[in-house]
Parts: C-alpha cells; sequence; structure tokens
C-alpha cells in the first residue's frame, strides 16, 4: 500500500502483514496518486516480473488479480485494464446515478487494443514498465493511468481488457461531491485524451438538442415527435440494460445487488445523458481541479 504520509490512512483500515510505503511528497510536480505509484514501484521486490495498481476505494474479487495478469501472456498485450462498477448499499439518488454516469466508459472496453487504461485495476509487465519508460511518462502527470496508457502505445503495445478484473465500489456521494468529481473526471480527460472529449461533447450537444426539440414537439402535440424521442432513447437504454448485465456476469458476489438495482442502468440513461453534457460543458471552462484537499493547475504539458 502507498500513500503520501501515514495521516492519510485511516485508523483500523490495514490489513495484516502489509508493507505500507511512504512517497513523503517527493515529486509535487506530479499529482498525490503519481507520486504514490512511483514509490511503491521503487518498493517493489526485485523478483516481481509483474506490476498491478488497485484504488483504494476498489473491492477486488478473489479472481480479480489473475484475471487483470492472465492476458499479459498474449503476444503484443502490453498491459491490461479492468473497470469500476458501483454498488452503494444501501443506494441513495446520488450514488446511483454515478453508477449510472460512470458505467459508459465500460461499454467503450472489450477485445483487441483499448483506448485507456483505469488506474483502479491495470497492471503491466515489469520489463515493459521500464522499457516503455513509464517513470518518464509519470514526471510532472496528472493522471496516471492516461499517462500508462500513452506510453504503452507509443511502445507499440496494446491494452487489453480484462472483465474478470471488473472492481466494485461500495462508496456513497452526495450532489455536490458527484458533480465536482465528474468535473474532475471530464477535465482530466480533456487534457490527456481530447480525440475522446471533443467528439464525445459534440455527440452530446446534438443528442440532448434533439431530446429537448422532440420533448416539446410532443407537450405539442406532434405525436411523430413521440416516436421519434422513443427511437432517440431506446437504444441508450438498451446499452445501459447490457452494460449491467455483463457487469452482473463478472460480478456474480454481487447478484443479490444487481437483481435489486440494475435496473436503474437503464430507466436513468436519458437523465445521465444530460448529466454528461454538464459535466462536459463545466469541464471546457476548468483550469483547476480539486483532488484529495490540493489544487492542482491544468496544462497540456502535464500529458507525461
Amino acid at each position: 500500500m502507498a500513500v503520501n504520509f501515514a495521516d492519510d490512512i485511516p485508523s483500523g483500515v490495514l490489513p495484516a502483514r502489509v508493507k505500507v510505503v511512504l512517497a513523503h511528497d517527493l515529486a509535487p510536480e506530479c499529482s498525490g496518486k503519481v507520486q504514490n505509484l512511483l514509490a511503491a514501484v521503487r518498493a517493489a521486490r526485485k523478483r516481481s516480473t509483474v506490476f498491478a495498481f488497485a484504488d483504494s476505494d476498489g473491492r477486488v474479487t478473489p479472481g480479480w488479480l489473475r484475471a487483470l495478469v492472465t492476458p499479459l501472456a498474449e503476444p503484443g498485450v502490453g498491459a491490461t485494464t479492468g473497470y469500476r462498477w458501483f454498488v452503494p448499499d444501501p443506494p441513495d439518488f446520488w450514488s446511483l446515478m454515478r453508477g449510472v454516469w460512470d458505467a459508459v466508459p465500460a461499454g467503450t472496453l472489450g477485445a483487441g487494443d483499448n483506448r485507456f487504461a483505469w488506474g483502479g485495476a491495470m497492471a503491466i509487465r515489469k520489463e515493459l514498465f521500464f522499457e516503455a519508460r513509464v517513470p518518464d511518462f509519470w514526471q510532472g502527470a496528472l493522471s496516471d493511468d492516461y499517462a500508462l496508457s500513452a506510453a504503452v502505445h507509443a511502445a507499440g503495445q496494446t491494452i487489453a481488457y480484462a472483465p474478470g478484473a471488473l472492481t466494485p465500489c461500495r462508496e456513497h456521494t452526495r450532489g455536490l461531491r458527484f458533480f465536482g468529481w465528474i468535473r474532475r473526471q471530464m477535465a482530466i480527460t480533456r487534457i490527456y485524451a481530447p480525440r475522446l472529449w471533443w467528439p464525445g461533447l459534440i455527440a452530446h450537444v446534438f443528442y440532448c438538442g434533439g431530446m429537448a426539440a422532440s420533448i416539446i414537439a410532443s407537450i405539442r402535440g406532434n405525436r411523430f415527435a413521440e416516436w421519434a424521442l422513443l427511437a432517440q432513447l431506446s437504444p441508450g437504454m438498451l446499452k445501459g440494460l447490457n452494460r449491467a448485465t455483463l457487469a452482473k456476469a463478472s460480478l456474480p458476489e454481487y447478484e443479490a445487488w444487481f437483481k435489486r438495482h440494475s435496473w436503474v442502468h437503464a430507466i436513468w440513461v436519458p437523465l445521465a445523458t444530460w448529466v454528461w453534457l454538464i459535466a462536459l460543458l463545466s469541464s471546457a471552462f476548468a483550469r483547476t481541479i480539486e483532488w484529495r484537499g490540493r489544487s492542482y493547475p491544468l496544462r497540456r504539458d502535464m500529458r507525461g
């Protein structure tokens, strides 16, 4: 486990025989998470052959590590990634909405090369980690996963998705915290992955504009607009339901939760689409972000 300072560890959460690495803010030009990972890599055992990374808010399943590491044996695979799935229990509106909102990127992960690795569940062979100069990409970086993804792709390697490494997160959130979080996520994406951010913004402007026009026309009595709205919303809702179905297959331990709450991943998709638009628009004007009590300026030279 890697943290910046010992005070960052809540009392009573450490398992027995865990090794704790303290970064001590040795690379202030990087984000706190990147500092922690650099310290952890330096402290890794020399006989290690794979680096696997997990976030503190994830509750990994028994087969998580095996699923994450196995694809690294395939030729051309430089890194592997899982993803997170929010399973708040008991549920509340904002925690469920965060899950619906955050599940969308999961639908972009699949067979073949993937555009990014998610930092809460990613692995890379130790040899390639240094050959691809990941520590150099992390210097001055804000995002650990986007920077590692760029290093792997620059080395001509692919990123494989490991469905078995889907990571349940049981955290709850509230409205203001949720909107601050999604703004930060999209602001980081705008800096590190503009080829993802710009199409996302344009698509949501047109999609939400079309949805609003259909709703207004329907209220005014246009029956064709009702069918147009149904045709517009149905594919997204079906995709949301499909994402939940696949997540349920990857997390059999949470079958009971999915039976009770997976319906929100279909019904709430239209609302989550507007939340996506809010996140994208607000991130367009972000010049700084707040992350774990620290403010970071957003600069293009932070891409690593």
